[in-house]
């Protein structure tokens, strides 16, 4: 047996016994569970999802309760998360999963990916762990082991580079139909990728496959995946209008659903000091500290201005206001989140 043709039942064996096996998504068949998981752990650390599963679950316990709930509720509790697209994408998907398959998930990767935000990697996971489905995944870590262990040289900026790999992926499966091994080696090549092939410093001498790595062998363990675009950072000043009535209420519009912040409940937001102003009339206004908030690739420098406004004066005609009671339960960006915490009760 080759060393590619041994991949596969080095993994399975060392996740079996060295692998995670206590985060509550697994050990499972459910394909809700493991859905729900995959979206929420798409750039969210395993730390930050726990408390979030555990909350979607026991307030949606299946699928058709998610589907059956308005958004706001749903961006209320995905609140802190990031990436609201996410959310929402979730959302139109567990209804389309009650209106076009009855409540139960397809069982096909194919099948999957038609979807709302379900691609080929999530959909590939949910088959393989739910039913056995012999598919290859290619998320961010399962790139790093793959393209270190094969020495893969092709940039992943490139589509035709990315396709190749999907291609080796799909070759280094577990052989035989049946499928018993796929969850197991879906779940190694992801807690490899996790705990020990780390970007930085990876642990090689804990790796199964460690003996057969081409990257190890060469010392350049740091140099895969290889992917030369990066996105260029840009940064965006907004004025925010932390406007509070008589009865300590604060005011919130909710945001267009398209662009930054999507769809969320947001404190009024302008593009600078003097359009924030005159928003309000003459009014006595008070500038409290700028900070940045960091987004993936966007600075954003936030710059709260606060308004005491007089008795039955509103911002404008597109918003509310909330009590501290109400606006704990909206879908609010973060930064803004914090920033209503800090106000006095």
């Amino acid at each position: 047996m080759n060393k590619k043709e041994d991949f596969a039942p080095r993994v399975v064996r060392w996740q079996r016994s060295h692998g995670r096996s206590e985060l509550p998504w697994q050990n499972t068949r459910d394909p809700y569970r493991v859905w729900l998981s995959e979206v929420m752990l798409q750039q969210t650390q395993v730390s930050t999802v726990l408390g979030y599963f555990d909350r979607f679950l026991t307030r949606f316990p299946a699928v058709a309760d998610l589907a059956a709930a308005h958004e706001d509720e749903v961006l209320g509790l995905w609140s802190g998360l990031g990436y609201y697209s996410r959310a929402r994408n979730m959302h139109r998907c567990a209804q389309e999963v009650v209106s076009r398959f009855g409540g139960e998930f397809p069982r096909t990767a194919a099948q999957l990916e038609t979807l709302p935000g379900i691609g080929r990697s999530t959909a590939a996971a949910i088959a393989s762990f739910c039913f056995g489905e012999r598919v290859a995944i290619l998320d961010g870590n399962v790139k790093r082991v793959l393209t270190r262990f094969l020495g893969f040289e092709g940039d992943l900026a490139s589509s035709a580079n990315e396709r190749a790999l999907w291609n080796l992926a799909t070759q280094l499966l577990p052989a035989g139909e049946r499928g018993e091994d796929m969850p197991a080696y879906t779940q190694g090549l992801m807690d490899l990728g996790a705990t020990v092939c780390l970007p930085r410093k990876p642990s090689c001498l804990l790796c199964p496959v460690g003996a057969d790595c081409r990257a190890k062998a060469l010392g350049e363990q740091e140099r895969f995946p290889v992917k030369t675009r990066k996105l260029r950072r840009t940064s965006q000043s907004i004025w925010m209008l932390v406007a509070r009535d008589a009865q300590e209420r604060v005011w919130l519009e909710k945001r267009p659903s398209s662009g930054i912040w999507a769809g969320l409940y947001c404190l009024p937001c302008f593009g600078t000091r003097d359009e924030l102003s005159a928003g309000v009339g003459n009014s006595a206004l008070e500038d409290a500290p700028s900070f940045v908030h960091v987004l993936t690739h966007k600075d954003l420098h936030l710059h709260p201005v606060g308004w005491a406004a007089p008795a039955n004066a509103q911002p404008s005609a597109n918003g509310a206001w909330f009590s501290r009671d109400a606006w704990q339960g909206l879908g609010l960006p973060a930064p803004v989140r914090k920033l209503l915490a800090q106000l006095e009760p």
